[in-house]
């Protein structure tokens, strides 16, 4: 992973586990924008982000689409992390490609929970010609977390209602300090099948994120942890 000079959008836990880990791997932190410094996102411009190669955004959906905005037009690829924001996805997509920008944008940058999505691909697929089976989604997080439900919790269920042909309800469940956990269960009388993802510690989403960053910067277009790890995506 080369040394990036990277700013920060957002100043709560995940941007601080971000700025923290991306200086203890020799990178450069131009700048960390909290919400003080970065009202709507009119902070962010090529003089405030101070010549980095990449920004990554941690913040609330409300801001995510302006902040996004905000990096393209200073001319910086950017790393999405905010959930909760994909009504407007196409429109910002479009905007990215106008602005001949660079984006990735995750409901959740661990290398298990895409393991998670081919497996809720494939199991989808096979209990669609099974009778008597039912699936549900249950994600758990801590009491601060903003959106229900979660971003992972709706990409896991469009990934399995793709293969099921049906959609699939899903629980929010929101207590203590949990960094987050998802379960697929596919149900039927007289057994039970559950694929779990369980994260037991936020710096996997900051290694992801890092991870995303570095391969994003140089390239052109709308991206996904998809293409950062099956290397899809050009200039």
């Amino acid at each position: 992973m080369s040394a990036r000079r990277i700013a920060v959008i957002g100043d709560g836990k995940m941007g601080k586990t971000i700025a923290d880990m991306a200086k203890a791997r020799g990178w450069t932190v131009t700048t960390i924008l909290g919400e003080k410094e970065n009202p709507d996102g009119s902070g962010i411009t090529r003089e405030s982000l101070k010549g980095a190669d990449v920004a990554v955004e941690f913040t609330e959906p409300k801001s995510a689409v302006r902040n996004i905005k905000a990096c393209v037009a200073a001319g910086c690829p950017v790393v999405v992390g905010t959930t909760g924001w994909y009504d407007d996805l196409a429109s910002v997509s479009a905007d990215v490609a106008r602005g001949n920008g660079a984006m990735l944008w995750a409901a959740n940058f661990s290398i298990g929970i895409q393991i998670m999505l081919d497996l809720a691909r494939r199991a989808g697929a096979l209990v669609a010609d099974l009778e008597g089976w039912d699936a549900r989604i249950v994600e758990t997080h801590h009491t601060e977390k903003k959106d229900a439900p979660s971003g992972t919790a709706i990409v896991i269920e469009q990934e399995t209602r793709a293969a099921l042909g049906r959609e699939i309800p899903i629980e929010s469940v929101r207590t203590g300090t949990v960094p987050g956990t998802h379960e697929l269960i596919f149900d039927s009388k007289p057994e039970q099948l559950r694929i779990i993802h369980d994260v037991r510690d936020r710096s996997v989403f900051a290694a992801g994120a890092l991870a995303a960053a570095d391969w994003l910067v140089g390239k052109r277009g709308v991206f996904t942890m998809r293409d950062f790890l099956t290397g899809i995506g050009g200039q």
